[in-house]
């Protein structure tokens, strides 16, 4: 029996499945059987269509294709060309399918057709070392030639999909690949790409020279950030500046997030352009954690995985939510349980939070007054609990921009600071960026000099911080050192990471 060789998603994760046939005497008959969803058990009518079209005669027989390992749900309408060939080739017993995986949708008239998982299918294969060769329509193609290692040959119906088989010489299939044109820096060997776009430049938030700068560390070191501040003083203007200024990402980045996009239904883009998710106050926890009754689905946290997550108006979103925030943004990853599945999430996102200085949001406003009294103020502020706030590296409070100073910085030039730190984290041989460090290599690359060492220690006993906070202040202080170009962590560079502290 011929198996040809295709896959399914299963969580975060490609299983190969094994499309297999039987061709029997009897009544006349079409079967799918492997615990298949819908838009599989749907793909009789569109391969029978496809193959009758194009002058195939449909075996008059008992027709029973299996999808192996049969105890796992399938779903996906790119198993049409793997049974479609299955039944082309039923009585040609010299065919041989080898371990080519066959990936694509059938159109009625034998057309093939990308779909939205192919994508993150491969690349999961591909990860997992378990694709060499794959044969796909030439949409499909144009977003596989990314991922490395694998070779890809290209038909456009189901008359080249024969052919391809039919035939030794399959060079005329093979798809030429583009390498990214994009900007990029070498370091250690390994590429890593960017793209000076700034859409939304920092020159024209006026003022608050301390939150741009703020906003620079927390990009150049990935440290989660929160501004507070009155409403209108611009801290939304610097968040959404924030994602041109990110640091630039390396190939299996921006693979992974292409496959976030994939499994997110939305279009697949090969960009060094860091992710921005931004969900309402009123979004429910299943939608910014993942949910599902059975199965496991993404949600906001695991989407923005290597960008941005920010959360504006942050009191208004709910307790729970807020909460349920705090292993994410300590781990860097979530473990979502079901019914059937148990998925982990990586989310090493940048977490950028905003927020009034109180219900009215005037508190600090040089120009209007405050409506709220002591306790309102209080139950406003007691929304964001301390084990919350201990896992957030810099508190920025903002004020009026009214008085307007000369000393505007654009985009570009933060940029630069934040590659030139980047490129320092990386030659110092770091696999995670300085806000995502463990503690094993907290040890091994925040050192202080004898100086901040001592004012260090006394932070430590005047403020009583705890021994999360003394890292978050020693990460954030390695990257302002990063910045200022300083191999050690100056008394300077202390002190400005403990000036970012919440009081």
């Amino acid at each position: 029996m011929k198996v040809i060789k295709s896959a399914s998603y299963d969580g975060l994760d490609s299983i190969v499945v094994d499309v297999e046939a039987t061709f029997t005497r009897g009544l006349p008959s079409f079967t799918i059987v492997g615990m298949i969803s819908t838009s599989i058990s749907e793909s009789k009518d569109r391969v029978k269509s496809a193959l009758l079209t194009n002058e195939f005669k449909f075996p008059p027989l008992k027709i029973t294709v299996n999808l192996s390992p049969s105890d796992i749900n399938k779903k996906g309408t790119h198993f049409d060309l793997a049974i479609a060939l299955q039944i082309a080739f039923h009585d040609d017993k010299s065919i041989k399918f080898n371990d080519i995986f066959v990936f694509g949708e059938l159109s009625l008239n034998g057309v093939i057709k990308d779909s939205n998982s192919i994508f993150a299918i491969v690349l999961s294969l591909a990860k997992q070392g378990l694709i060499k060769e794959v044969l796909v329509c030439e949409d499909s193609a144009k977003k596989l030639q990314n991922i490395p290692n694998i070779k890809i040959y290209v038909i456009k119906n189901i008359i080249d999909a024969i052919e391809f088989f039919k035939t030794d010489d399959k060079s005329r299939f093979l798809f030429q690949k583009n390498e990214l044109e994009y900007e990029n820096i070498n370091i250690n060997n390994e590429k890593f790409y960017f793209k000076k776009e700034f859409t939304e430049d920092y020159s024209d938030v006026l003022g608050q020279d301390m939150a741009k700068f703020a906003s620079m560390i927390a990009v150049a070191g990935n440290h989660n950030i929160i501004f507070e501040g009155s409403p209108g003083c611009g801290k939304s203007m610097i968040t959404k500046r924030m994602q041109h200024i990110m640091p630039p990402v390396n190939l299996e980045e921006i693979l992974e997030k292409a496959k976030l996009q994939s499994l997110d239904l939305s279009q697949v883009e090969f960009s060094p352009k860091r992710t921005f998710r931004s969900p309402h106050h009123s979004s429910t926890k299943s939608s910014i954690f993942g949910g599902g009754s059975t199965t496991a689905k993404m949600g906001e946290i695991a989407l923005s995985n290597g960008g941005i997550l920010f959360f504006d108006e942050l009191p208004h979103f709910s307790k729970s939510v807020l909460e349920a925030l705090r292993e994410p943004l300590e781990d860097n990853k979530i473990l979502i349980s079901r019914v059937n599945t148990k998925v982990m999430y990586d989310t090493k996102f940048l977490f950028v939070g905003a927020m009034n200085p109180c219900p009215c949001g005037n508190l600090l406003s040089s120009a209007n007054e405050c409506r709220c009294n002591e306790a309102e103020i209080q139950r406003y502020k007691n929304r964001l609990s301390e084990p919350f706030l201990d896992r957030i590296d810099l508190y920025v409070v903002m004020n009026d921009t009214y008085n307007d100073n000369k000393n505007k910085v654009s985009s570009e030039e933060l940029f630069n600071n934040v590659l030139k730190a980047f490129k320092i984290q990386k030659l110092r041989g770091q696999k995670e960026l300085n806000g995502k460090l463990s503690d094993l290599d907290i040890k091994k690359y925040c050192k202080l000099d004898n100086e901040s060492q001592v004012i260090m220690d006394k932070a430590i006993q005047n403020y009583k911080l705890s021994f999360r906070s003394i890292n978050k202040v020693l990460k954030v202080a390695r990257t302002i050192a990063d910045i200022n170009d300083n191999r050690l962590i100056t008394k300077a560079d202390l002190l400005q990471s403990l000036s970012y502290r919440r009081r």
